[in-house]
């Protein structure tokens, strides 16, 4: 009976899906490398969520053939030896795309409305909060997202119908074009964005192009009573430089979901300030998400072990050199 490794917790539908298809479910331990490099020999699949999979990991397992990414972000898995071993990777990009989009709105709407610190005040009877000012309504604002995949998408359809935004995009890898026809407006640069934007919303993945792509500079580009939202990856933003920003009133506001290292360290001069929202990554935590998610890993698994190509490869190409055996 062929064997599926679980790393990290799933919601039990997919493991339901794995168990009906006739492949026996095992869970790790822990999730480091080196327990999972332990107890990976004989799987011949693996799920794994922000854990991600490294090379000695990958070494010890002779009968691996598929890895099933839980999520869109690849950048723990060591994705170079998986094509070397023929370990064919898959990835689930719209899953949870739903339930990130309406994160980031809901990550924007606490800070236009300082719903933290609202709540914060009403717990101790701090009934004066509502002559301190600083809310803001989102109808008729401008926002700019950076990134256009399908959760970007999807943020600027909930902006711009629910709330009558303008919406900006900027996206190397979208044409004006594109843009246009989803029925959004091009801002052609990143500076452009940043400037022109009430809202920034962050829709990038994490690569050397796009570390610390909001910075001390770029955000000195950005209008002070700008909001910074993050749902996509920590690397995006130098947090230092946020926090900085956000002390000396350079923008209003942020809302993060990632952070860069995660855990958020607890002495981090984010943790200290009343102008932003923080959440522990689970903008994709949704149960409907997690279970659409663990769903499609699942799927991703019998068809790879029945030789159907999964539908979504990080590289299709290590799909036809796989390793059979």
């Amino acid at each position: 009976m062929p064997e599926c490794l679980i790393v990290q917790p799933i919601h039990p539908a997919g493991e339901e899906a794995l168990e009906a298809a006739g492949i026996r479910v095992r869970r790790a331990s822990a999730q480091d490398m080196k327990t999972v490099a332990a107890e990976i020999e004989t799987a011949d699949a693996l799920i794994t969520r922000d854990a991600g999979l490294n090379a000695e990991a990958m070494d010890s397992a002779r009968n691996l053939k598929i890895i099933a990414n839980h999520g869109i972000g690849t950048n723990k898995i060591d994705v170079a030896h998986a094509a070397e071993l023929g370990i064919p990777i898959s990835f689930t990009p719209t899953a949870n795309a739903r339930s990130v989009a309406e994160h980031a709105m809901m990550l924007i709407l606490a800070c236009a409305k300082r719903t933290v610190e609202a709540d914060h005040a009403a717990r101790n009877g701090n009934f004066r909060f509502k002559f301190e000012g600083g809310m803001s309504e989102l109808t008729c604002k401008t926002l700019g997202i950076a990134g256009f995949g399908t959760i970007g998408r999807l943020l600027g359809e909930i902006a711009k119908n629910g709330f009558a935004m303008k919406v900006l995009i900027w996206s190397p890898s979208a044409d004006d074009g594109t843009i246009r026809d989803n029925g959004f407006e091009p801002a052609g640069t990143l500076d452009a964005l940043l400037e022109g934007s009430d809202v920034i919303s962050l829709h990038r993945p994490a690569r050397p192009d796009t570390h610390h792509m909001i910075n001390a500079e770029t955000l000195r580009k950005m209008r002070p009573h700008a909001i910074l939202v993050n749902t996509a990856r920590g690397a995006l933003i130098d947090e230092a430089a946020l926090a900085e920003a956000l002390e000396s009133g350079v923008i209003r506001a942020a809302g993060l979901d990632v952070f860069d290292p995660e855990p958020l360290d607890e002495s981090s001069p984010l943790t200290g300030l009343r102008n932003i929202v923080l959440a522990p990554h689970v903008a994709g935590s949704t149960e409907d998400a997690l279970k659409a998610t663990a769903l499609a890993c699942a799927q991703h698994i019998v068809d790879a072990l029945a030789n159907k190509r999964p539908e979504s490869l990080v590289d299709v190409a290590v799909w036809e050199s796989r390793r059979k055996t």
